[in-house]
């Protein structure tokens, strides 16, 4: 029995390949009312593709909890033994859709975890570090780095015209340009949550907290010339990696691990801890193992569980709260606000995105594409006297507290003894990367140089890398004046 097609609400149709018309060659009638909805349909097949983190790839895994961390957080799935239904969304930043995977840029790395407290998101990227400190910079920021409006080409001019008059931009340049700039593949680079995040262990003591995400597979990078050529013969380079390795059984996983610090050190401690543009030093604050994280299921459906998954920080759970970080701050509305407007108010109620170990008691109602409907013996109000859900204070996140000053003023972050906006960059050149690794630094910044960067911005690039290292920033002007 061959199964018969039909229309989207299940009537059979008379024909797959040919349209009604008026007669063999007369005019094709508007009642064709399945040719309408095939075509209708298909012009409305594509939601509007992400600002940034536009061009993806994604799997489904499990948290399972090696280690005691319960001393500094009562979140469910950080318990001992806990195991943790995941999704995560591996993408480029400034790409679009179409965009090759294998481009220099920083990879997001968003993760969904499926507690039965609710969905926990982690929205962080391949790197500890971020552009940027101030969320009211963001929008500046990602416009440098995207298309010139006239000719809607990329250009280097705008993108170190930016970078060097926000000189914050250089701990992150300086790992964008190196060789973690471009990973092998999704499974062969780290992740962080990047921004610095609160937990509250169930004494209500709290701790400021940074995540890691240790790829199990080893650090390895592509070369700018492997890239290029990559870019042109595979640009689903790292998509393709991803979804086959997970389709032979060779499932990637991560040691999650953090570093965490007493609320009462952040005050006195060398650089601003909610800095995003900052790191905390291991040497201070060593890595803490929580569990391992292993991806071991692709998408049924790229575009549905993929494509139209949401990630947000402002889904928290009981036991992690947020910082005085203001790019998480600024992220908490910006995020779920992209959401509701990419893909709907209730986006929410999609697969990827619906909460599966917890129950769902909302008062939110209707709206576009709603497809849950309040149960109608429930009022659709609180407070009410008919037995609907009400708030329970103490089993809810309570976001985060801290002492901050009350007074309103715009200012940068307050300025402790070592915070200088070059200087982690700086640590970073001489005493984390090797001879080759400079080698290839130079090299890579060289190469993006040449490749548009005009003047007077030119002369501000030599200086802003003589400002990360005076011996790196002469190499560097050496390399792109020889080759001027």
């Amino acid at each position: 029995m061959i199964k018969p097609t039909t229309t989207n609400t299940g009537t059979p149709v008379p024909s797959d390949d040919e349209s009604l018309t008026a007669g063999t060659q007369g005019p094709i009638l508007l009642h064709d009312h399945y040719l309408i909805e095939k075509l209708a349909h298909f012009n409305r097949e594509r939601v509007p593709e992400r600002v940034v983190h536009a061009k993806g790839s994604g799997a489904y895994g499990e948290l399972v909890v090696t280690n005691d961390v319960s001393r500094f957080t009562k979140a469910k799935l950080f318990q001992p033994g806990a195991r943790t239904e995941s999704l995560v969304r591996f993408s480029t930043v400034a790409g679009e859709q179409g965009s090759p995977d294998t481009w220099r840029d920083p990879r997001g790395f968003a993760v969904k975890f499926y507690t039965e407290d609710g969905n926990y998101d982690i929205v962080g990227n391949n790197t500890p570090v971020f552009f940027i400190k101030d969320p009211i910079k963001f929008p500046d920021f990602i416009h440098s780095q995207k298309r010139l409006p006239g000719s809607g080409l990329r250009d280097h001019t705008m993108q170190w015209d930016f970078w060097t008059l926000r000189p914050e931009t250089a701990h992150q340049v300086t790992w964008l340009m190196g060789d973690r700039g471009i990973p092998k593949t999704y499974r062969h680079m780290d992740g962080f949550g990047s921004h610095t995040y609160q937990w509250i262990n169930a004494e209500g003591e709290r701790f400021w907290v940074k995540y890691h995400f240790k790829t199990d597979q080893g650090i390895e990078y592509l070369t700018q010339a492997e890239a290029d050529h990559l870019a042109g013969t595979s640009p689903d380079h790292h998509r393709k990696d991803l979804y086959e390795a997970i389709e032979r059984g060779d499932f990637p996983s991560w040691t999650l691990k953090v570093q965490v610090m007493p609320v009462a050190e952040a005050e006195s401690y060398r650089f601003n801890p909610f800095d995003l543009t900052k790191v905390w030093s291991q040497q201070d604050y060593p890595l803490i193992e929580v569990g391992r994280w292993t991806l071991n299921r692709n998408p049924g459906n790229f575009h549905v569980d993929i494509e139209q998954a949401a990630f947000a920080p402002s889904n928290l759970v009981p036991g992690i709260g947020f910082s005085p970080d203001k790019m998480l701050l600024g992220r908490v509305f910006a995020y779920a606000d992209a959401h509701r407007y990419r893909i709907g108010v209730n986006h929410h109620e999609l697969p990827p995105n619906r909460a599966r170990a917890a129950e769902v008691n909302s008062y939110s109602k209707e709206g576009a594409m709603r497809f849950e409907y309040n149960d109608a013996s429930v009022p659709v109000y609180a407070p009410n006297s008919f037995g609907g859900p009400h708030a329970q204070a103490h089993q809810a996140p309570d976001g985060g507290a801290w002492d901050f000053d009350p007074t309103m003023l715009r200012a940068g972050y307050i300025q402790h003894a070592e915070d200088n906006d070059f200087a982690q960059a700086g640590t970073l050149v001489r005493e984390v990367l090797d001879d080759d690794e400079r080698d290839r630094l130079v090299a890579n910044v060289a190469g993006h140089i040449l490749g548009g960067v005009q003047e007077p911005i030119l002369t501000r690039v030599f200086q802003y890398w003589k400002n990360v290292d005076a011996d790196l920033g002469k190499r560097i002007e050496v390399a792109v004046r020889e080759s001027l």
